[in-house]
């Protein structure tokens, strides 16, 4: 079996003395030099355990001021679901509502962008044809809670009243309701969630340290006739937001019960 590394042992050992209330919410902890000398291990290995559990939302860095013991947060419950589509207006906004929160979002549109290879396989386009990318930041109570970078084809909006996906009379809807507008119907969303850890970017942009555990989740829209009409890597944090998936039941020919193989997850 291999040993454990240090880092690791160090961070059990720190989550043990918060859980034994030796350091409660709010306490400053001893400086890395006295903690790997109570220890026994590097200075380095302190840093490396501490940064994991800021990661984890169990400590909390203050610039200038040291490492504190982070109060409970409540995790964020977002519920991808089918029925989230169905709504009139933003999912975001209306999740977030459903929780008693504020859901907003910032967002930079650029038109005309060149397809990257990845993209252009997702869309089912050529490298290299134009796109309208927009990039995301979602914040639940004015804080940061999720990225997303959105890709749609060009061709698709070009000279309608839907090609910038936050601007014109119809911003801020959802991809069903805009494509809706252009006599596109959505038919079903393929996600495909995989764990992650934040980049430098990433991390500036939610708030969260660098290397932080983080859900990403490459998501596309398709329309009736399976064409790919958008595709977004959306990115959230682990912290501060747990993510649930709602699989519809339907009753099959002799009236049991059975997950629906034509009902897609949104």
């Amino acid at each position: 079996m291999r040993e454990q590394p240090p880092y690791l042992r160090i961070a059990d050992v720190i989550r043990q003395r918060i859980a034994d209330q030796e350091w409660t919410p709010g306490d400053r902890l001893p400086s890395r030099a006295q903690l790997a000398q109570e220890c026994g291990v590097g200075e380095n290995v302190i840093r490396r355990a501490q940064e994991l559990l800021i990661s984890l939302g169990v400590l909390e860095g203050r610039a200038g001021s040291g490492t504190y013991v982070a109060a409970p947060r409540e995790r964020l419950r977002m519920v991808r679901s089918q029925y989230r589509e169905q709504r009139g207006g933003s999912p975001f906004r209306a999740d977030m509502s459903s929780l008693g929160k504020r859901g907003t979002w910032e967002s930079r549109t650029e038109a005309k962008v060149p397809a990257p290879a990845g993209i252009a396989e997702r869309l089912g386009i050529a490298e290299g044809d134009l796109c309208v990318r927009t990039a995301y930041e979602f914040l639940v109570d004015g804080k940061p809670a999720q990225t997303s970078t959105s890709w749609e084809p060009y061709e698709i909006t070009s000279g309608t009243l839907v090609v910038l996906p936050e601007g014109g009379p119809h911003a801020g809807k959802g991809v069903v309701d805009r494509m809706a507008e252009i006599g596109i119907m959505v038919s079903h969303v393929v996600e495909q969630p995989e764990p992650g850890q934040a980049d430098a970017e990433e991390a500036t942009l939610l708030g969260v340290q660098r290397g932080s555990l983080v859900t990403r989740i490459r998501r596309t829209y398709f329309s009736d006739e399976s064409r790919p009409v958008e595709t977004a890597d959306i990115v959230i944090p682990a912290a501060l937001c747990e993510i649930v998936y709602e699989v519809p039941v339907t009753a099959d020919a002799r009236g049991k019960p059975s997950a629906s193989n034509d009902q897609p997850l949104r």
